[in-house]
Order: C-alpha cells, then sequence, then structure tokens
C-alpha cells in the first residue's frame, strides 16, 4: 500500500503521474518476488476463501490480489479493493476490467464497511505505513461477521540481512526505515490480532531475498546517502561498504533480504 493521506479522494489534478509510475512499479516488482508469492500461496490456502463470500482487500495497491480473491469467490461472490491512491486505484481499475474485481476509495482507520458485512478480509503490508496499526486491526474485526477470517501480511524492516556488513552499519543504513510509522509490523501481528478478538488460526514467514549477483544500487544509494545525512554513517563507511558488496556480489555472495511474516485468524462466533 502506498502511502497517502488518509480520505483523499482521487482528483486527477493531485495525482503526480511520475509517482504513480514508480509507485507501480515498485509493486509489480514486489509481486513478482519469490518469497512474496509462496506467502500469499500459503494465506490463500489457509484462509481457503470459498466462492459466493464477501472478501474485502485493504491497501489493495494494483489490484493484483484482489484480482486473485474476485476469481476464488466466483460470479456469486464479491471482492472489493479498498485503496486510498487514486493514481493506483486508477491502475488497478484498467488492469481489473476482465475480472469482477471492484475498488473504492477509503481509509484503513475508518473502513467505507458496515459492520459484520464481510467474510473474510485481506490486508497486506499496510500495516508499516500506520502509525495507528492497532485502530486499523480492530476495524477489520468490525466489518467480519462472526467466523469471518482475516490474513495480515507485512514486512518487519528490523529482520533485515546485508552481507559483508557490520551490524553497525547495517543499523545505520536502515535507520532512516527503522523511524518510520511502524517498522516492526511482522512481529506485532500476533498480538494485535489477540488484543482485537481474533483467534490465531495459522502463522507463515518468508525472506524476501535480493539476487545474490546483483546489488540493488538505488535502494543502496538511498539509504546510504540518508544515512550519511543524518550522520548516521560517516562517508568513509559508506564508501567502504559500497566496495564490499560490489566485491561480494561479483563473486555472487552477497546476501540482502528481509522477512516477511503473515497471521491468519478468524474472529470468534
Amino acid at each position: 500500500m502506498a502511502q497517502t493521506r488518509p480520505g483523499t479522494g482521487f482528483q486527477k489534478r493531485h495525482i503526480d503521474p511520475a509517482r504513480v509510475a514508480q509507485l507501480v512499479g515498485a509493486l509489480d516488482s514486489q509481486d513478482a518476488n519469490p518469497g512474496v508469492r509462496r506467502l500469499r500461496a500459503w494465506a490463500e490456502e489457509a484462509l481457503a476463501v470459498r466462492p459466493g463470500e464477501r472478501v474485502l482487500d485493504i491497501g489493495s495497491g494494483t489490484g493484483s490480489q484482489t484480482r486473485a480473491l474476485a476469481a476464488a469467490v466466483g460470479p456469486d461472490g464479491v471482492a472489493i479493493g479498498v485503496e486510498p491512491n487514486g493514481g493506483l486505484r486508477a491502475v488497478a481499475e484498467e488492469r481489473s476490467a476482465d475480472s469482477r474485481a471492484r475498488f473504492t476509495d477509503g481509509d484503513a482507520l475508518a473502513l467505507p464497511m458496515p459492520d459484520g458485512s464481510m467474510d473474510v478480509v485481506w490486508c497486506e503490508r499496510v500495516l508499516q505505513h500506520l502509525s495507528e496499526p492497532d485502530r486499523a486491526v480492530a476495524e477489520m474485526a468490525r466489518v467480519l461477521r462472526p467466523g469471518g477470517r482475516v490474513a495480515l501480511l507485512d514486512t518487519d524492516w528490523g529482520t533485515t540481512l546485508l552481507h559483508p556488513a557490520e551490524p553497525d552499519v547495517v543499523n545505520a543504513l536502515m535507520s532512516t526505515v527503522l523511524r518510520g510509522a511502524n517498522p516492526y509490523a511482522g512481529r506485532r501481528l500476533l498480538g494485535q490480532l489477540g488484543a482485537a478478538g481474533f483467534v490465531v488460526d495459522d502463522r507463515g514467514s518468508q525472506a524476501l531475498l535480493q539476487d545474490h549477483r546483483t546489488v540493488a544500487w538505488p535502494l543502496i544509494r538511498m539509504l546510504g546517502e540518508s544515512a550519511v545525512r543524518t550522520g548516521a554513517l560517516t562517508e568513509e563507511k559508506r564508501d567502504t561498504l559500497y566496495a564490499d558488496l560490489t566485491e561480494a556480489a561479483g563473486r555472487g555472495a552477497l546476501h540482502m533480504s528481509v522477512t516477511m511474516f503473515g497471521v491468519v485468524a478468524h474472529r470468534p462466533g
């Protein structure tokens, strides 16, 4: 899910096409990641969405998962994607022209659905962007009927691994990310679901691995420059890191990963 102001509607004059294109590229890349695909497959199997059910996809982005859920519920079901970014929503609607998936504006903290109206909620990589994620989970409980199921999938940025790099350099590199709204979202899912009254049915995880032969330079340089700018990393340590990563990638020994966690639960009937 892309961060936008909650409740902001789709107005073309407010959309930066270049920014939307960047977000679409990032989401498409994530959709293709083998770890993301494996975790989604696990969650889909655990949820066991049935034909005729009503499914809500919170933070639906380009609509890829909403379309998968629409296929699962079939012609007698309903699959709705909630996405506050109007540019992404327009892309989702265009890509879903041959699907039964529907999309609407909405805020994870105030879902535009009546109480107890949904059978299944899917929420992927949304909570990490929210400063009040507990409120979002409470909203999921509100819109689900008794016995309804939820799948929460989210990244835990505190699990980032980068080799070769000393732990203090990795912490410095990730300092900006770790000051985000909810960077440890993945490890908090269980407690949030329990606090909202859910019963946990299953848990899963996947390490999202970067290609060991290529440095993800746009991301690494963005993090590196931010760390130097804030004083978390010296220029000398940054340059040493860049050289070490380049050398490791050249011999296929680079490791870069972050872990994504998933929890499937139900609202007691």
